[in-house]
């Protein structure tokens, strides 16, 4: 009985977090769908796609970056290998930045044709940038250079602190708002024919401490590997200058979005280096 209690308790927690509330709702909706077949049919072919190109290029993005970007499919010899993992690099922050544009936003409802281009615009952006990692780490073409590789110990503490980096990553996300991140809340959305829900501004878990955790848990991914070669500290500087540079153009939207609100949590909750505030002596 006690037992029972607890459970219920626990779900009734969990369904009053709206970081999973929005979530559960979601999947009820998307799992008593209205009649549709066509609808229905677009709604599952987008979110089969997206999430089997998602998850291919999170797993690519792990073991690529785990050998230092040594291994890897691409194979375009010299100089032209310099261009195109330049091109590689450079193509994912610039069109992720662009796509969240107002102009790109209107580009996303356009990109799937009929009337449900701007319900699955969600799911479209996170199919274009799952697309853009997976030819990332996919097709680029190691240097064949290595210059370090940690042994023994060293290699076991580093790859303990790399698994943590990505489980801060995920933690993270889910605190943003995990339909979001993942690309379910477009096609959900059209498979049970609801207007797209977004999450509210992010201010929980990890939100507390700091403004731009995923973009701080993505930096870290890129400097936690047990490899390292000049392919992995190129792509290394490129991407740690756009997860401390990207996050301003977000504020921007979110001045715009949230107004005082955001004003408010700016001034309270500083950028992406927590703050540790001493306690007084008298709480000690």
């Amino acid at each position: 009985m006690l037992d029972r209690r607890t459970t219920h308790t626990r779900a009734h927690r969990l369904l009053a977090d709206p970081r999973a509330a929005g979530l559960v709702s979601l999947v009820q909706a998307a799992a008593n769908p209205p009649a549709g077949a066509g609808r229905i049919m677009l709604a599952l072919g987008m979110g089969l796609l997206t999430h089997l190109v998602f998850a291919a290029g999170v797993i690519a993005m792990i073991a690529a970056m785990f050998f230092g970007m040594s291994e890897s499919l691409g194979r375009v010899p010299a100089p032209w290998s310099v261009v195109t993992n330049a091109f590689l690099i450079l193509q994912f922050p610039l069109m992720h930045s662009l796509l969240l544009t107002p102009r790109g936003n209107r580009a996303l409802a356009r990109l799937v044709p009929g009337p449900h281009g701007a319900t699955l615009a969600t799911t479209t952006y996170a199919l274009i940038a799952s697309t853009q990692l997976l030819m990332l780490f996919a097709l680029w073409t190691p240097s064949g250079i290595v210059w370090w590789r940690a042994e023994g110990a060293l290699f076991w503490i580093i790859c303990t602190t790399y698994a943590g980096a990505w489980l801060f990553l995920v933690k993270a996300s889910f605190d943003a708002g995990a339909e979001v991140q993942s690309g379910a809340l477009g096609w959900m959305s059209l498979m049970g024919r609801i207007a797209p829900r977004f999450p509210d501004m992010p201010t929980l878990g990890l939100f507390r401490v700091i403004r731009h955790p995923i973009y701080l848990a993505f930096a870290l991914t890129l400097w936690t590997v047990p490899v390292w070669t000049p392919d992995q500290l190129a792509l290394a500087i490129v991407f740690t200058a756009y997860c401390l540079l990207a996050p301003c153009l977000k504020e921007r939207r979110f001045e715009t979005r949230y107004g005082d609100r955001f004003a408010r949590y700016r001034a309270s909750v500083p950028y992406m280096i927590p703050k540790f505030r001493r306690r007084p002596p008298d709480a000690q």
